[in-house]
């Protein structure tokens, strides 16, 4: 479970990005930024998107990725714990919010044209 005050928190930190909101969802929160989700707090811990671009930098600094438990077995997800040292300050954590940002625009599916219906 995951506070209302951490989101709020990580919200306010993360502001510098742009238009950054927390919606509730499965016990936590997704955290967007102009409606495309770059994160997740679970347990108020902050996670941040990543991909074959920006993954190596979590693990430079040892973060662990969100994984939780389906059908009895571990499923890891594409985002990593955000470095606590940049929970502390937003000039710290915006190069790592931009980063997930990226990535999380790197992994959109691009939207398919609409079928016509013919006449």
């Amino acid at each position: 479970m995951s506070s209302n005050d951490f989101a709020e928190y990580v919200v306010e930190l993360l502001s510098p990005l742009g238009a950054v909101t927390a919606r509730r969802m499965f016990g936590g929160f997704g955290i967007y930024c102009s409606g495309v989700m770059f994160g997740l707090i679970a347990d108020d811990t902050l996670y941040l998107k990543v991909d074959a671009t920006n993954q190596s930098d979590f693990e430079a600094v040892g973060m662990d990725p969100f994984t939780y438990t389906g059908k009895g077995k571990p499923v890891r997800m594409s985002y990593f714990q955000a470095p606590p040292d940049a929970m502390e300050d937003a000039a710290d954590m915006l190069p790592w919010a931009r980063g997930a940002l990226d990535a999380a625009l790197r992994g959109k599916k691009p939207s398919k044209p609409g079928k016509r219906k013919a006449r």
